[in-house]
């Protein structure tokens, strides 16, 4: 019989808050066996982060072990002190956090970093761990190691950051790799070959590892095995395709349908799960999902269910799965049906004209050392059209240049040339000679809401002041109390929650109050800076209809900058995609999704994890790091990394822009019939089967 890696029997954790103990983690069990690669998703506060830490026996002060088992290779960690555990962590156990550049030290290179750990565990000596550390980062797949060795951490890329914790991670081969959201803050492409180092790198190793995270899709491309928490509870533990394919709890059918996906009508909603998770002093008696759940009995709010074993490899724990099981009980996941949004209108709210922005080095010392070469151009003759009423989805990699553009046409940003139309009216490069009537039109939701928000004053107060100071009249205070009403309605929160201050709520309420401030003055057009980026799947869908119903009710127009390409496709009628400042293909959802687009495009969305286990799909992987946009690429700026290059003149010349009909125009040389014929026909280049 083999022995799990990772064994964790009826595992209770509680904190100390005050002078009440609450429970954390009750009556966890699942195992992780050796080459398997176990998932483990839940919303945020689920306990997902709590639950890896506690495998590695690590613990904050305020907390205590309060029942269960968690085994390691057959032995009992729990009983091991931090002293005994140093020579298991970084050894046979090692963690890759989420935050690649937190982890590294700023102030030694990285072969000194990875050389630390072998020379620590295995003794071995600078010269020798020097050596496994230029292997260790051969085998991440990291171009010229040699000079990667001598750099810092700060002049990596996020993806080349992630790289190195991985080969830290792995430099003593590892029993256990415990991977702590290691790929939210990359791009898709980057994350798309992240994962498939992951996948590679345990299985050559046959080691075990346990995924943290929240993201469906990429869980299912990965994971074996995966693990729901809720609550600080399992829902669910099964294969990973019989919990995606026939999922047996409530909580993991919302969660899945609660996925953006393309929609062919402008009024489709997703599902979401009502109401929120409930706090650590707030957990209920019964079953811990029972508040949200649309099928809960009386019988759920009273008792709570068992954790039952079924079908032989399968865990669960609700009072209904049999039903569910057989049929007699089937959740309702059907798209909901929005306000009624009218198709987009004619004429355009925004029109930006060939936008050009380049960086000169911040310091003077930069400026010295980097006499001879070109400033850094981040956006370069760009131009775009927001029809009213709809959405244009803005996408790319970091570095492509949709952030800079977005705030060249908010004004946070001068741009250098260009031109912009905001209402068929010429609207001033400068922010300070813009009218207010222009800023009152125009608005912006920034991507992490803590930011946008003033932590010292009420959300009543912040959305008065935006009311008061972007009308064009004196308001009374009974006035500006019920617009503060209305706006808080419009984003589905209650009428109280004007008292509350930023500290008082969630990230997805956070959000709302940050949209709700942006349609303080009814604007034409809201630029929205990755709004769903950093929020649950479940609070992620709820934001995305409330974008909807606001675009339907207000009748507003949204620039919607993303990396969450099928949250664009969710909410867009039309994509623009950059690269390295350029625009390299525009057109709509359904143009941009299908044959023929872009090479680069192509990629982008190859690489969109989709949250199936079982699909089969075409994998573009890219090679090698986005160049520097102080050093562009000769000829198409796409070259080096494509997989669809024709030859020389992809390198010299810059490519034409094409029309591929309708609309829908692409930056390459090949012609349109070529890539059409290619992408419907031919498999790409560096392309593999994903299944």
């Amino acid at each position: 019989m083999i022995t799990p890696v990772v064994q964790v029997e009826d595992f209770n954790l509680e904190y100390r808050l005050g002078k009440r103990w609450l429970n954390v983690l009750r009556d966890v069990s699942f195992a992780i066996m050796p080459d398997e690669i176990h998932g483990l998703v839940g919303e945020s506060g689920s306990g997902k982060s709590t639950l890896a830490l506690a495998i590695m026996n690590s613990f904050t002060p305020n907390a205590r072990v309060a029942g269960g088992r968690v085994r390691f290779e057959g032995e009992d960690l729990l009983d091991r002190t931090p002293a005994e555990m140093r020579s298991i962590w970084g050894k046979r156990m090692s963690l890759v956090p989420q935050d690649a550049l937190a982890a590294l030290n700023p102030s030694h290179t990285v072969g000194d970093q990875i050389g630390e750990i072998t020379r620590l565990h295995e003794g071995l000596s600078r010269r020798e761990s020097l050596r496994r550390a230029e292997e260790m980062l051969r085998r991440v797949r990291i171009s010229d190691p040699e000079t990667v060795m001598r750099r810092y951490p700060h002049q990596l890329s996020g993806g080349m950051q992630q790289r190195v914790t991985i080969a830290m991670a792995l430099s003593t081969s590892p029993r256990l790799l415990i991977l702590d959201e290691p790929t939210t803050a990359l791009d898709v492409t980057t994350q798309a070959v992240i994962v498939d180092l992951f996948r590679d790198l345990i299985h050559d190793t046959h080691a075990a590892a346990l995924y943290v995270s929240h993201d469906l899709g990429l869980v299912a491309q990965l994971c074996d095995r995966v693990t729901v928490l809720y609550g600080g509870e399992v829902m669910a533990c099964a294969p990973a395709a019989d919990l995606y394919g026939r999922p047996l709890h409530p909580y993991t059918i919302s969660l899945l349908a609660s996925l953006p996906r393309r929609t062919e009508g402008a009024e489709t909603r997703l599902p979401t799960i009502e109401g929120v998770a409930p706090a650590l002093a707030d957990r209920p008696a019964g079953c811990v999902f029972a508040a949200r759940c649309p099928a809960a009995l009386e019988q759920c709010r009273r008792e709570k269910p068992p954790l039952e074993v079924i079908a032989g490899d399968r865990l669960i724990k609700c009072w209904r799965w049999r039903e569910i099981a057989s049929g007699a009980l089937i959740i309702d996941t059907s798209p909901q049906q929005g306000a009624g949004d009218a198709p987009p209108r004619d004429g355009y709210v925004l029109t930006a004209q060939a936008m050009f922005k380049a960086f000169d080095p911040p310091t003077l010392v930069d400026r010295l050392l980097m006499t001879g070469r070109r400033p850094l151009r981040a956006v370069d003759d760009a131009s775009l059209r927001v029809r009213a009423r709809s959405t244009l989805g803005l996408v790319g990699e970091s570095g492509s240049g949709k952030t800079t553009l977005a705030r060249l046409i908010v004004g946070l940003e001068t741009a250098d040339a260009g031109a912009l139309e905001l209402l068929d009216m010429p609207l001033d490069l400068r922010l300070n000679r813009r009218p207010r009537s222009a800023l009152r039109e125009l608005q912006m939701v920034f991507q992490n809401p803590n930011d946008a928000l003033n932590p010292y004053l009420s959300v009543g107060e912040q959305l008065g002041r935006a009311v008061r100071w972007l009308s064009d009249e004196r308001l009374s205070r009974d006035t500006v109390r019920e617009r503060v009403r209305a706006l808080l309605s419009a984003v589905r929160l209650p009428e109280t929650f004007a008292e509350r201050y930023p500290v008082e709520l969630s990230g997805g309420e956070k959000q709302r109050v940050a949209i709700a401030r942006a349609f303080a003055a009814d604007p034409a057009l809201v630029v929205a800076d990755e709004p769903t980026s950093a929020l649950d799947v479940s609070v992620q869908s709820v934001i995305l209809n409330l974008l909807k119903d606001l675009r339907a009710l207000k009748g507003a127009s949204y620039l919607l900058i993303s990396h969450n390409l099928d949250a664009v496709a969710f909410l867009a009628d039309w994509i623009v995609v950059m690269y390295l400042g350029e625009i390299v293909e525009q057109g709509s959802v359904a143009q941009v999704y299908s044959a023929p687009s872009h090479p680069y495009t192509e990629a982008l969305i190859s690489a969109i994890p989709v949250a199936d286990p079982a699909a089969q799909r075409k994998h573009i992987r890219l090679e090698g790091e986005l160049p520097s946009p102080r050093d562009l690429p000769t000829g198409c700026r796409f070259h080096t990394r494509c997989p669809r290059k024709i030859g020389a003149i992809c390198e010299h010349d810059a490519p034409p822009i094409r029309e591929a009909g309708d609309g829908h125009y692409i930056r390459c040389h090949i012609p349109i019939e070529d890539l059409t014929r290619l992408q419907v026909e031919d498999p790409a280049a560096h392309v593999s089967e994903a299944g």
